[in-house]
């Protein structure tokens, strides 16, 4: 394996992709464009009192098997709910709600700190919706959604009886490496966060089935990470796949979740 001598680069997504810069511009006329389409739903709902603690929810036509959470990416520091909107059409289709939250970001919040406010919105999805509750997440979201499948998870007892699946696409559970990098001039993790917040290092809680996603064509550091999250848990006894998605990279790999029939979103609220 060669040594990684520049950790920015080796964490740099958007600059090994293509037009990479122009994939958040995209991401948010799509879901714009979305929403005005039409259809059942209910934006800005409020599941915290933080300014940003606020979901949108995405209603299916017929009467909802359970809840799909989405948590999105941007490095704990970028984006809101707004730009994936239209990630919502695969699981919908197949008779879930679709919800996604905004969190506070970074500099203003730190990682545990993200962590809990997910465990609220998960909660209150909870509270209000009957079925069962999948979660996913991307990058910096795909962290928060392991953290939910971890034994220290900050949700109610009740509410983690109810998450049976997590889908975790390009994520990050092993935060050492990003002090090593210039995005910690914003997160500002340190030793202990890094171990209390990796879920690769933390235990696994039982029952729940979790899947690893990450593309053929990402950085080696986030195939690393993906594959690191199933070896560090399998060993643990947990239920955890590992799927490297042909020819996709770190901005189109959750593209597929806008398609009911592709494998990613069957891997999120397919049939058990």
């Amino acid at each position: 394996m060669t040594e990684i001598t520049d950790w920015d680069d080796a964490y740099d997504n958007a600059g090994h992709v293509p037009d990479g810069t122009s994939y958040g511009p995209r991401w948010a006329e799509e879901a714009a464009a979305y929403r005005a389409q039409g259809g059942e739903m209910e934006l800005d709902v409020a599941y915290g009192q933080a300014p940003r603690q606020m979901m949108d929810l995405f209603y299916p036509k017929a009467d909802a098997q359970g809840v799909a959470m989405f948590v999105h990416g941007g490095y704990w520091m970028k984006f809101d709910k707004s730009y994936w909107s239209h990630l919502a059409e695969g699981a919908r289709a197949k008779g879930w709600i679709f919800a996604i939250p905004s969190y506070t970001l970074a500099p203003e919040a730190r990682i545990a700190d993200m962590t809990q406010e997910i465990g609220r919105a998960a909660d209150y999805l909870a509270e209000r919706f009957e079925g069962g509750l999948h979660l996913a997440g991307h990058s910096a979201g795909g962290h928060l959604v392991s953290r939910m499948a971890c034994r220290d998870h900050p949700m109610k007892q009740a509410t983690a009886a109810r998450v049976v699946r997590v889908l975790s696409i390009s994520g990050l559970h092993d935060l050492g490496p990003l002090q090593k990098t210039k995005l910690n001039e914003t997160l500002n993790i340190d030793e202990v966060e890094a171990k209390r917040e990796s879920a690769a290092l933390l235990q696994p809680r039982e029952g729940v089935d979790v899947a690893a996603w990450v593309g053929e064509d990402e950085r080696p550091e986030f195939l690393r990470q993906s594959a690191l999250l199933r070896e560090a848990w399998r060993a643990k006894g947990a239920k955890v796949s590992l799927t490297v998605a042909t020819g996709r990279h770190h901005m189109d790999v959750i593209a597929p979740l806008s398609d009911p029939t592709s494998p990613l979103t069957q891997a999120w609220v397919g049939l058990a």
